[in-house]
């Protein structure tokens, strides 16, 4: 199975929780379906020209969430994701980024109502472009 996992090298971000990051959102969003075999660890540490010890830790920090179940001798599966556990997930995802958003903004002296009008800015501008069709997305 093919994942849709996107590292960037030049991030400060370590591999590891860049991949743990997208896999979790693949998840949560239901892109990956419960049920669905991933690859195995060599194989998808292979695709994604890393670590096998990577993966390994993706792996199991995902299992240890209750996003993903191992089966000694078949894989691991998704597991199941009530809607209560996504919307945690979800709303842990964006709350993460909208504080590096934050922390940004106060580095280089933003106001919270500089921070506010910007927020708005760019909803407005991706719901514009997710609604023209020109992104993928909801």
């Amino acid at each position: 199975m093919w994942i849709p996992i996107q590292l960037n090298e030049q991030s400060a971000e370590p591999m590891y929780y860049q991949i743990e990051v997208q896999l979790r959102a693949l998840i949560v969003s239901g892109q990956l379906a419960e049920g669905s075999l991933l690859p195995s660890i060599r194989e998808l540490a292979q695709t994604l020209k890393c670590s096998v010890i990577t993966i390994r830790r993706v792996y199991q920090d995902l299992e240890n969430e209750g996003l993903l179940r191992t089966r000694q001798g078949t894989g691991t599966y998704v597991a199941k994701v009530g809607d209560e556990m996504r919307d945690v997930h979800r709303r842990s995802a964006v709350i993460e980024a909208l504080e590096a958003a934050v922390d940004a903004g106060i580095r280089v002296k933003c106001s919270d109502q500089e921070m506010l009008d910007m927020l708005l800015d760019v909803l407005k501008r991706r719901r514009e472009r997710v609604s023209s069709g020109a992104e993928g997305g909801e």
